[in-house]
């Protein structure tokens, strides 16, 4: 762990543990968080989209930061604090400065596609809090790009420390290093890790480690220390998993993926469907073939 910098290395986007009424399995959960950093993981990333915190209640989504923090502690635990308000994001992010966490991570306004002036002005306010953000750039959910001219006037302000890539365009990388180079960039999609490492990410906030922990965090660390001759054929192996993070069905795929090795997925809550047919037996046969080679 970096004791100032809690955003680097592994941050798993942990999936939420569900019991088959959907209520949260609160101890599952907390187990879940140890087992991640037992298997070499730094921390978590609780109440993020990989987590459904979109569909839990303000108790479910306070009680899942205390859980991970009671598990593995505060410093190895930076909750997503996103919400469709800027004060409400600020509420949660100070509920995670009083459970124990050392830094959040906040997607933009994500209710409409927000202009430049109301992107700021939502960081600027969480940034209140007095915990370090780490900026969350989806387009492809929210509808608002991040992109690196404006991380760099976020971080120049002061509002962010790092940021999660998920655009899936590894050339912003060099830019964002251009523009900003104290500004921190973590792999946010998994089925770009590779090139992204070897493009100085500092971390990643990843999904599939919910499954196949001590594999991905080989092929990580082989990444970016610069051992292709590690990490080239891992991610070969590993990438039929690792681009489903990628996909509409993310949640289902990583959950899956987990119940096939042995951890507890579950179910998802609505509107989130179950796999396809076709779907489900591509997640299978590729979790599968991991399992074969050894890889979980």
């Amino acid at each position: 762990m970096t004791e100032h910098r809690p955003w680097r290395g592994v941050l798993v986007a942990t999936a939420l543990p569900l019991n088959d009424d959907l209520s949260v399995n609160h101890d599952r959960y907390g187990e879940h968080c140890a087992w991640l950093v037992e298997n070499g993981c730094d921390g978590v990333v609780p109440n993020g989209s990989l987590g459904e915190y979109q569909v839990l209640t303000p108790e479910e989504r306070a009680r899942v930061v205390e859980t991970a923090v009671a598990a593995i502690g505060g410093e190895r635990v930076m909750p997503g604090v996103a919400a469709y308000g800027s004060a409400e994001s600020r509420r949660w992010a100070e509920q995670a400065g009083e459970a124990g966490c050392r830094a959040v991570m906040l997607l933009p306004p994500n209710a409409y596609r927000a202009d430049e002036r109301s992107v700021l002005a939502h960081y600027a306010e969480v940034a209140r809090s007095g915990l370090p953000v780490v900026a969350y750039n989806n387009p492809i959910d929210t509808k608002v790009d991040l992109v690196p001219e404006l991380l760099a006037r976020l971080h120049g302000e002061g509002h962010i420390q790092g940021v999660k890539e998920f655009s899936g365009d590894v050339r912003r990388a060099y830019r964002i290093a251009e523009l900003a180079p104290e500004l921190d960039l973590l792999i946010g999609a998994d089925d770009v890790l590779l090139e992204l490492a070897v493009a100085g990410a500092k971390g990643w906030v990843a999904g599939y480690p919910n499954a196949l922990p001590r594999a991905s965090v080989e092929l990580y660390r082989a990444a970016v220390e610069g051992d292709l001759d590690t990490a080239l054929p891992l991610y070969r192996q590993l990438h039929p998993l690792l681009r489903w993070d990628s996909r509409v069905e993310f949640v289902q795929a990583i959950k899956l993926s987990m119940d096939i090795v042995g951890r507890h997925g579950g179910p998802c809550r609505p509107p989130r469907a179950t796999l396809l047919p076709e779907q489900e037996a591509a997640v299978r046969a590729a979790t599968e073939k991991a399992v074969a080679a050894g890889l979980a």
